[in-house]
């Protein structure tokens, strides 16, 4: 068991980020090493890295989960998070970002800035992370100068170098502890020094008349001007490493452990209480004195130890015993053994302070995302999370074998369990099974990890589309439901009115009934018929949306009327008005991103344009490739990633994300409206 503690202010919480193939695994294995860790470097082609311990990532030498990392350095507790870069994962990454207070992006130093560099820094300064650039492989580049341009081109000019490769890339030279005299390979060490104190001074009126006063500051004055500099987004700092050679490593371990903001000077975490109006900040702080409050970023299935949390603990301490809330639950478990990670790899540990990340096991009802606290005060405590991209991509699944329906059923469970973004859909009308996804990428690691970790074979075809109904113009709806089959009858009897909504807007349910013709403690099941109907849609038996329903008037009996009655009533009286409020179909259009090699633009794009794409911009994408932005109807885009690949010889890739809904083709309305075949229900 490790029983070595750091401070709060000894603590560093970094996530790397970035474009695939940047070299963030690598760069994780070379810190590891040059920190003693680990005995010696894996290597992502021999799949015997640290963070790359699933078959599935060791065989296509990409990265499909985060991994953490836990090590010490000039005495400082050191968490790095290697998260993927492929964008079929994002979600993954995006859920992980809230264990840090530092995002590094990691670009390749020969192809610079690439569509996801700008993605990650986008991610990250929208959530008010202190970000920070790695410029890996410089080894490999030939000219190191304009990448640094192109950066602040893409960036700012507050990108600013903490050091410079040497002329041979095998070393870099320190601008900012001191200004190094030796030779760079380009630029000045002195002047990028100056620019950066420059940079950093800026925001303190004090230190900038010092520093006008004596023409430098020693660098262990800048501490907290230059955290202040990271909070505030006035300083984004630039590292020059090469994980394969070394060259920067030693400089990027002293830069985490003295520039790294902790966990008390990094933003603060968006946390907020609920409650039945609305959700109210509140600040979280880093004391391992107070409440726990901690948040699980992931959950993981190891063989050996079951399902394994990994938790930020933003407030409080967690030790062995620890009686643990989850989320709203009212009945405490009790904390066992709790863990430093390194990778698949768990070092026992006593505690986690405020500040800290740590693996835990056995957890009853944890969940992705769930908050874990130690007092009833903070039972409805939220973290606020980004954004997750849609899941758009989806696939029908069904077992092989006859009888491996429960099996099947486990494993997706288990599988949504550990990624936010795989989601399972289950269309009752079409007896499907859905699985959905960010991409192709995606939802194929995922039926891999469902044949080889859980032992199912299954069929696989594409899904129904996700279509929606609406109403285009308002119109009054009514119904009668009356029954007498002997004894109690049925009666109640709806007046209603429809209006559309802007797109996007949902559902309304709106009460203007006046007097008792309908009573109060019938309302709610008028609404659930209504709400009825909206499910199973009454132009093709697709969902309703972006509707207004205003009930104004009904009759009801006082012996007869039920329930049951006004539930009828309402579904009934609310299809009635669909008929006269010229309904439509709505079909999902996304919006997609295809890079491709420029010599195939054209190709790309007139197949986009074929598929009722609308082409939005093209951008240049360094060195070679081209960026073709556009939206398209979800429904022409299946066997698209097949396309795309014939078009492109394998060099294009693409990303989807829901955008909206809008009326569908006069065709595909009236093919969808001939195959629907509504059910009647008997009451």
């Amino acid at each position: 068991m490790s029983n070595s503690h750091h401070a709060i202010d000894d603590i560093r919480n970094i996530a790397l980020v970035g474009h695939p193939g940047s070299g963030k695994t690598t760069l994780v294995e070379a810190l590891l090493h040059r920190a003693g860790a680990i005995p010696a470097m894996g290597s992502v082609e021999r799949g015997n890295t640290v963070c790359d311990s699933d078959p599935e990532e060791r065989e296509s030498r990409h990265s499909f989960s985060p991994a953490v990392v836990s090590f010490d350095h000039q005495g400082r507790r050191i968490n790095l998070i290697d998260t993927p870069g492929l964008p079929d994962f994002a979600g993954q990454t995006l859920n992980a970002l809230p264990a840090v207070e530092t995002v590094a992006v990691v670009i390749n130093a020969m192809f610079g800035v690439e569509l996801l560099t700008r993605r990650a820094m986008n991610w990250a300064h929208q959530q008010h992370f202190c970000r920070m650039i790695i410029v890996n492989k410089i080894d490999a580049a030939s000219d190191l100068a304009p990448l640094l341009d192109r950066i602040q081109d893409a960036f700012g000019k507050e990108c600013l170098p903490l050091n410079l490769p040497c002329k041979d890339g095998r070393s870099v030279v320190d601008c900012f502890f001191r200004a190094s005299p030796e030779a760079s390979a380009f630029s000045s060490p002195k002047a990028i020094h100056t620019a950066l104190v420059d940079q950093v001074v800026e925001l303190d009126e004090e230190l900038m008349n010092r520093y006008l006063e004596q023409g430098d500051i020693p660098a262990e004055q800048l501490h907290d001007p230059f955290e202040r500099a990271l909070r505030e987004d006035h300083l984004l700092p630039v590292a020059f490493v090469s994980a394969r050679t070394g060259a920067g490593i030693p400089e990027l371990l002293d830069i985490f452990a003295r520039l790294a903001p902790s966990p008390r000077e990094g933003n603060p975490h968006p946390f907020a209480h609920l409650t039945p109006e609305h959700a109210e900040p509140i600040r979280v702080e880093p004391d391992p004195t107070q409440h726990l409050v901690a948040h699980v970023f992931k959950v993981a299935h190891d063989p050996f130890l079951g399902r394994v949390a990994l938790v930020r603990v933003h407030q409080g301490t967690i030790a062995p015993g620890t009686p643990l809330f989850v989320g709203e639950g009212r009945k405490p478990s009790k904390a066992g053994h709790i863990y430093r990670p390194l990778g698949k790899q768990y070092l026992e540990t006593d505690r986690a302070i405020a500040g800290d990340i740590c693996a835990m096991t056995k957890l009853e009802g944890v969940h992705l995302n769930a908050i874990l606290h130690n007092s009833h005060a903070e039972d409805y405590v939220r973290l606020e999370s980004s954004r997750l991209p849609s899941s758009m991509v989806g696939v029908a699944v069904e077992p092989k074998t006859r009888g491996d329906e429960q099996k099947l059923a486990d494993a997706l469970d288990k599988l949504t369990a550990e990624d936010p973004c795989l989601v399972i859909e289950r269309n009752l009308d079409a007896h499907e099974t859905i699985l959905r996804g960010l991409g192709d990428v995606h939802l194929r690691i995922a039926l891999a990890r469902i044949r080889d970790r859980h032992h199912v074979e299954v069929s696989t075809r594409p899904p129904s589309v996700s279509y929606r109904e609406t109403a285009t113009r308002a119109a009054e709806g009514h119904h009668r439901h009356k029954k007498q089959t002997g004894g109690a009858g049925q009666f109640g009897e709806v007046l209603l009115r429809v209006e559309p909504l802007e797109r996007g807007a949902g559902f309304e349910f709106v009460d203007r009934i006046v007097g008792a013709s309908i009573p109060g403690q019938f309302v709610p099941a008028v609404e659930k018929g209504v709400r009825q109907a909206l499910a199973q849609g009454a132009v093709a038996g697709y969902p309703i949306q972006d509707v207004r329903v205003i009930v104004h008037g009904g009759k009801h009996h006082p012996v007869d009327s039920q329930e049951i009655s006004f539930v009828v009533a309402g579904r009934k009286a609310f299809l009635d008005a669909m008929k006269n409020a010229a309904p439509i179909v709505l079909e999902p259009i996304v919006n997609i991103e295809v890079i491709t090699p420029s010599g195939h633009v054209g190709d790309v794009v007139g197949d986009l344009s074929s598929r009722r794409g609308r082409i939005s911009n093209t951008e240049a994408v360094p060195p070679n490739n081209t960026n073709v932005i556009a939206q398209v109807p979800m429904a022409e885009l299946s066997e698209y990633a097949a396309r795309l690949t014939s078009m492109t010889g394998g060099e294009g890739s693409y990303t989807i994300e829901f955008s909206h809904y809008e009326p569908s083709p006069h065709h595909v309305q009236q093919r969808l409206a001939q195959q629907f075949r509504p059910k009647e229900e008997a009451y």
